[in-house]
């Protein structure tokens, strides 16, 4: 499954900072751009991964209702 995110950088004295415009916390600053560019895929990821934790925690011995969600632009 592919989702597409829109990265934003922007060119500060100390190299590119970086975040993802549909993912708050995705986020980084890095000296090169192709530097950010890598750095904000790890971010996004771990974003993703920390809100699922998140989500398992609060919704563990509850009953739920689970399906996949499928967006188009």
């Amino acid at each position: 499954m592919e989702i597409q995110f829109t990265a934003v950088f922007r060119k500060v004295p100390e190299g590119y900072i970086g975040f993802v415009e549909e993912l708050p916390g995705a986020n980084t600053q890095a000296p090169t751009i192709e530097e950010a560019r890598k750095n904000l895929i790890e971010s996004a990821i771990l974003v993703l991964e920390a809100n699922r934790t998140l989500v398992e925690e609060q919704i563990k011995g509850t009953d739920v209702i689970r399906e996949p969600l499928t967006l188009s632009a």
